[in-house]
Order: structure tokens, then C-alpha cells, then sequence
């Protein structure tokens, strides 16, 4: 039991404060691989994934339209998963600036789209993006001048949450974590390449793309593909998207269940990634920062199991099963307060990070229980009259 204990608490510790702490001394201590940046404009398709989004599409097709990128060089595609609100007449109304709308007329997901748009992408370089992003009118100029180092396959932007009404708490848990990833990203980037993207705000060299399966998490696997074909995939801190953070605790979890379930399915398929004779310390960041993170609640029921065995054998074991205790009790709480406007810190913190977990936890036996996630249905609140 203290072997089962000891290796538990060391492997939770090491994915929150082992890892980044690893990767801060890397960074410090080396130069690095800076990343060699230079004003180009290739031709550049802005690909936007859409499923029933006539609330919010117009306002993202402004957003698009206004980019300070030359409109000759910049093509916009707008893929509708079979979309039977008013989305496609929206976008159809912009054709004539130059706006195409690529319908799938069964709906596959969003990966099945983005299978069939990239072949059909003019741009040289192709980024992806969701309806509900709406990007710094610099944001593909900051995106292109890393593709000037030809060693860059993939270049990954920041996505920014804002507050909820009502919902501050699951946002601002949500901002916590993002803040967290953020700051891996940047150490990752400085090591060689970084672990996924975001699948509101990253482009990719064409050339590169390889199809993927329809529940395959886009913006995970694709990336990942980028790197196993000797490329690497970086951290533009300047190129920013912009979108409302999640509406509830309950949506937040529905969310990470269905991440974890894609994600993990996906890195089995590029699974060369984990070979460290091939890609060195590559491997140990995809392990660290995804792989052992996602089986941290296993870790946390194993540490607590066994922590309880060692009761008795003294005082420091008492003294760590009495703060694991406390910590639940604390997200206990702040599970029964989640309804409420506004909640604690000391509640809302310990809670998100439960429920993230067992998030995880659900979305690794969905995937061997043979549950796939390859279509959602997403319900946007916006007050945008786009017609």
C-alpha cells in the first residue's frame, strides 16, 4: 500500500508541479528553439466549422471580413454540418464578398468537414476556427509570420473566455485552467513544439494535412499528425480569439467528457508520438501533459484507497487522509453551490478540479465502452441580429 500510495501521489505531483517546474528549469537553462518570424503573406483559407449557428454566424463572418489581412489573399469557407436553422442563408448573403459555403448534407462532425474543406482550401496555409471565435482583427497576420520557418508545420493562437452572466464561476475556473495551459504552451514552444492546439485558433500548412476519423478531436490529432511528419508546432501568444466561457458547471463537464473521449481515442491513432527514441522529449510532454493528466483520477481514488490502509501507520499518513478529506468536503460544497451567482474560490476551485477529473475519468471508459463523439449539438445565446 505505501508502494501504491508513493506512486500515485508522485505521479498527481509531478503532472501539476513536477512537469512545468521540469520544463521552467529547460527553458531557463537553454537557449531554446526560437521560432524565426517574418511579415509573409501567403494566400491563407479561414476555414469555420458551423452547426446551427444563425444567432452568432453574421457576427463571425464580419469578424472574418474585417481582418487586417489582404482581401485577395484571404479566403473564407464557411462548413455547415447539415445545418437546418437559418445559418446557410446568412452566409449565402455574403457570397458576393467572397464568402463560400461549403454544406455537408449529412451531418458528420466537425472533423468530417474539415476532411472535405482542405482539399478544397485555394490558401496556402489553412486555419481553423469556430463560429463563436471571434478573432483580433491581427490575428492571421501573427498566425502566418511563423510559417517563415520552414521547420513550423502548425501554429497554435490564444483563445480568450469571457464572463458568462451568471455563470462566472464556471468561466472563471475555466480562465484559471487556460492560464495554467497557457503557460505550458509557451515553456513547450520554447523545448520545440508544444502538445495539441485549439481548435477555435490554429493553421497549419496544407501540404501537411492528413484526413483523420470522423471522432478523431481535430485539433488534438492534427497537430500531433504535423509533429510525426518532423515538424513542429508552436505558440503565437499575439493572435487572439475571443469567446463567452462556458454557461455551467454541467456544460463544462459534458464538454471534457467528450475532449477526453476524442483525445484519447486520437493519440492511439499517432501513437509514434510516444516513441522517445524517435521524438526524445517530445514524448515525455505528450505523456506529462496529456497521457498522465488524463488518468489523474485514477491516481486520486488510488492515493485516497490507499492512504486509508495507512491510517495507522502514523501521523503523516493521518495528517494527508485528513487534507484529502477536507479537499472534497470543500468541493462537496461548492458542488452544492454551483447553481448559485456567485461562489468561493475555496469551493468553486476544488469543485472544477473534481469535476474535470471525473470528466477524464468518464471520457476513457466511454471510449472503451465504444462510445463516440463525433457529432453535438451546441445551443448559442446571442443577442446578434444579423439580417
Amino acid at each position: 500500500m505505501i508502494l501504491l500510495f508513493t506512486l500515485c501521489v508522485a505521479l498527481i505531483l509531478w503532472v501539476y508541479l513536477g512537469f512545468p517546474l521540469f520544463l521552467l528549469m529547460i527553458t531557463r537553462l537553454t537557449k531554446g528553439e526560437p521560432v524565426q518570424l517574418a511579415p509573409i503573406t501567403p494566400p491563407v483559407t479561414l476555414i469555420i466549422s458551423a452547426y446551427n449557428e444563425g444567432k452568432i454566424i453574421c457576427e463571425k463572418i464580419k469578424n472574418s471580413l474585417a481582418l487586417d489581412y489582404p482581401h485577395e489573399l484571404l479566403e473564407v469557407i464557411v462548413v455547415s454540418d447539415g445545418s437546418d436553422d437559418d445559418t446557410e442563408v446568412i452566409v449565402k448573403e455574403y457570397a458576393n464578398r467572397g464568402v463560400r459555403l461549403l454544406r455537408m448534407e449529412k451531418r458528420g462532425g466537425k472533423t468530417a468537414g474539415l476532411n472535405t474543406a482542405v482539399p478544397q482550401a485555394k490558401g496556402e496555409i489553412v486555419i481553423f476556427s469556430d463560429a463563436n471565435a471571434m478573432y483580433h482583427r491581427l490575428a492571421v497576420r501573427r498566425l502566418v509570420r511563423n510559417f517563415a520557418d520552414l521547420s513550423v508545420g502548425c501554429v497554435t493562437g490564444e483563445s480568450r473566455y469571457e464572463v458568462v452572466e451568471n455563470a462566472a464561476d464556471s468561466t472563471a475556473s475555466e480562465n484559471l485552467y487556460w492560464r495554467y495551459e497557457l503557460a505550458l504552451k509557451k515553456m513547450e514552444t520554447k523545448t520545440g513544439s508544444l502538445v495539441g492546439g485549439d481548435g477555435a485558433i490554429y493553421a497549419i500548412r496544407k501540404s501537411l494535412f492528413r484526413p483523420m476519423r470522423p471522432e478523431d478531436l481535430s485539433d488534438f490529432v492534427n497537430p500531433l499528425q504535423i509533429v510525426a511528419q518532423g515538424y513542429r508546432n508552436v505558440y503565437e501568444s499575439e493572435a487572439f480569439s475571443f469567446e463567452r466561457g462556458a454557461e455551467s458547471f454541467e456544460k463544462e463537464f459534458r464538454r471534457k467528457v467528450r475532449i477526453v473521449n476524442r483525445a484519447w481515442r486520437g493519440l492511439w491513432r499517432v501513437r509514434q508520438v510516444l516513441n522517445p527514441f524517435r521524438f526524445g522529449f517530445y514524448t515525455v510532454q505528450v505523456i506529462s501533459h496529456k497521457l498522465l493528466r488524463w488518468l489523474i483520477p485514477v491516481f486520486m481514488a488510488g492515493a485516497f484507497v490507499a492512504n486509508f490502509f495507512l491510517l495507522n501507520f502514523g501521523k503523516l499518513h493521518l495528517t494527508i487522509f485528513a487534507l484529502q478529506i477536507t479537499f472534497y468536503v470543500l468541493a462537496l460544497i461548492g458542488r452544492l453551490q454551483s447553481h448559485r451567482p456567485a461562489t468561493f474560490k475555496l469551493f468553486y476551485v476544488p469543485y472544477y478540479f473534481c469535476l474535470v477529473n471525473y470528466a477524464s475519468l468518464l471520457g476513457i471508459i466511454g471510449n472503451y465502452r465504444g462510445e463516440k463523439f463525433a457529432v453535438w449539438n451546441t445551443v448559442r445565446e446571442s443577442n446578434n441580429n444579423c439580417l
